[in-house]
């Protein structure tokens, strides 16, 4: 994917020339038809998805979250060592993602600092509207 296409991410939008060129050489594009499930709970995370087409649904105990490009998912089973899948990551529509592995993950999140902010940004704004839609049910 050339570099114009990734800063167009905006998970992906800060980072330095290193940061490209890790997300370059680590990444690798995945398909999914309406339906194919992406990850199940329980499953010890290896990657994260950023999506560039399409959405998911985010299948949790306390129901369901869809998840949009250019959004990305997967995340939280690589913040913690030996991490699980917190619920099942099932195609709502085509999707077209990039998967990023632990370890190329791991070095965003140490080196740049961008990425890190983005990366909890999004994990409040779920954890957020995850909790009024609690109070409101």
């Amino acid at each position: 994917m050339p570099d114009p296409a990734l800063r167009e991410i905006p998970l992906f939008a800060g980072l330095s020339e290193d940061g490209l060129a890790r997300v370059r050489a680590g990444a690798t594009e995945v398909t999914a038809d309406p339906g194919q499930i992406l990850t199940l709970p329980g499953d010890v995370g290896s990657g994260m998805f950023v999506l560039l087409d399409g959405s998911v649904s985010v299948e949790l105990h306390g129901g369901d979250i869809e998840i949009t490009a250019p959004d990305f998912v997967g995340e939280l089973a690589l913040l913690l060592p030996e991490g699980g899948r917190v619920g099942r990551v099932r195609a709502k529509t085509e999707v077209r993602c990039l998967s990023l592995g632990r370890a190329d993950f791991e070095a965003l999140v140490e080196s740049e600092p961008p990425f890190a902010l983005v990366l909890l940004r999004g994990l409040a704004e779920r954890l957020a509207a995850d909790a009024d839609r609690r109070l409101n049910t």
